[in-house]
């Protein structure tokens, strides 16, 4: 079950290849994506013990991660059948194939406790999302896709190097070389204190500009505002949390070696910085795709936060992969619609999407909404929770610049988003063919509606599971 997380989405890539209508590829793009649903559900349900060589391991922090990508992938595979039947005149084979491999790769950071092999897959992701930035096949879009190309891979690169170093560190304690989690963690207290610490920071590094921490995440607002929304979907609701899932594993190490401490004090200060960034730079954003480019800088300076506090933040945290994950997923397929309509994504042309598209304009208020941490939506649940072990900890001043940056993100997101939803549809505003359909706006109604779910009610099964992840991090909620 573990090989058919990897192998259907593989499987799936190669018969969209095949496939030679633009109209049925998106249909095949979705029959795949629910198999991976229902497969990754089943193996929540009846998870398959550790591999033998503990290469393959689905942990609790693995399950979290599989099953809020695995989600946002179904509803984009659904969403791409209405969206690009407006997109006919360029083809959708890249950017399908592209889709599958990504899923595919996700699946195996997921599941592996190799961090050699975790770190072939998280670059894989990376590849194959490269060409999907480029779709619009523009000057913009070509710009914003070489950014992202080069500093991702030199992030990852910089986690590669990060690798050596925790390999060398085993080499020069006398034990057996190895790059499996469960060894490392084993044999931390042998393992050479200075290179262990080389390692961490420039695996901190190198992760952290695969999520998009600041200062590391000058390529987000380029490559989430160019490309195609179902694509800005993927990458601020998936592979942000396959690049947190590596930190995850990351401070599972640090905290094996007691030296979590230091690695602690950067992922606070460094996701601190992240939001003060966001919030600078939201302020009047006359693009609204980047505005949530910065918002998702905003929401990984959030998680970076809470697993640096320690604690019951850290639960925050691994609820905040969904929350955040699935709003992501209801902003950029809702925005992607409003785009499309008024062929524009500047607020100086974009206004009254409510009139204009009553159902697209609602989601996206109602998104604003949640993803500012505002009842009953999930993120609320997961802010506050980091927000209320920071005052109980006695970490005022963290707190305080917490609720301070969260404050200026929401008078800024508001003075984008209220403009646009609001008011009258410009006279000279573009008329395009574009209307909402139940193929457009189904797929981010239904995860609006899995976001407001989780914000009233946690399902038992879920819940355990994060209590699960939490244990494995040393945190008792």
């Amino acid at each position: 079950m573990l090989a058919a997380l990897i192998i259907l989405p593989l499987i799936g890539a190669v018969v969209t290849w095949l496939i030679p209508s633009d109209r049925l590829r998106p249909i095949a793009l979705s029959v795949f994506a629910f198999g991976h649903l229902g497969v990754t559900l089943r193996l929540l349900i009846a998870t398959p013990p550790p591999s033998t060589d503990g290469w393959f391991n689905l942990d609790a922090l693995g399950k979290i991660v599989l099953l809020s990508t695995s989600v946002l992938f179904f509803f984009c595979a659904i969403y791409s059948i209405g969206y690009l039947a407006y997109r006919l005149e360029r083809s959708n084979r890249v950017l399908c194939i592209g889709l599958l491999i990504c899923l595919s790769a996700a699946s195996m950071v997921t599941i592996t406790h190799h961090l050699g092999l975790l770190w072939v897959a998280l670059e894989t992701t990376t590849i194959s999302m490269t060409p999907l930035i480029y779709f619009n096949r523009n000057a913009r879009s070509i710009e914003a896709t070489w950014k992202y190309l080069l500093i991702c891979s030199v992030g990852v690169a910089l986690a590669l190097i990060g690798l050596y170093f925790l390999a060398y560190a085993t080499i020069v304690a006398g034990v057996e070389a190895s790059l499996l989690l469960d060894d490392l963690i084993r044999d931390a207290g042998k393992l050479s204190s200075g290179w262990v610490h080389a390692a961490f920071v420039f695996l901190l590094v190198g992760f952290g500009s695969k999520m998009g921490l600041a200062p590391l995440h000058t390529w987000k607002p380029d490559a989430y505002g160019e490309s195609p929304g179902l694509v800005g979907a993927m990458l601020a609701g998936g592979l942000v949390n396959l690049a947190f899932l590596s930190l995850l594993r990351v401070y599972q190490l640090c905290l094996a070696t007691r030296e979590i401490a230091f690695f602690q004090n950067a992922l606070v200060v460094m996701g601190l910085f992240s939001m003060i960034m966001a919030a600078i730079f939201m302020a009047r954003q006359a693009d609204f795709k980047r505005m949530l480019a910065y918002s998702s800088v905003e929401h990984v300076g959030i998680m970076a936060v809470a697993l640096g506090l320690g604690g019951k933040a850290v639960f925050g945290a691994l609820f905040h992969i969904l929350a955040n994950g699935l709003t992501k997923g209801v902003l950029f397929l809702s925005s992607g619609n409003i785009h499309r309509s008024y062929n524009s994504k500047s607020t100086d042309h974009v206004r009254g999407a409510l009139r204009r598209l009553p159902w697209s304009g609602g989601i996206f208020l109602a998104g604003f909404i949640a993803i500012t941490g505002s009842p009953p939506f999930a993120p609320f649940i997961s802010e506050f929770t980091v927000v209320s072990s920071a005052f109980i900890d006695g970490r005022y001043m963290v707190g305080a610049l917490f609720l301070i940056s969260l404050g200026i993100i929401f008078i800024g997101m508001a003075l984008t988003v209220l403009p646009m939803v609001m008011g009258e549809v410009p006279e000279d505003s573009e008329v395009t063919s574009y209307r909402d359909t139940l193929w457009t706006v189904g797929p981010p109604l239904g995860l609006l509606l899995l976001v407001f779910l989780l914000g009233v009610w946690i399902p038992a099964p879920l819940l355990t599971i994060l209590r699960d992840g939490a244990a494995l991090l040393e945190v008792h909620p």
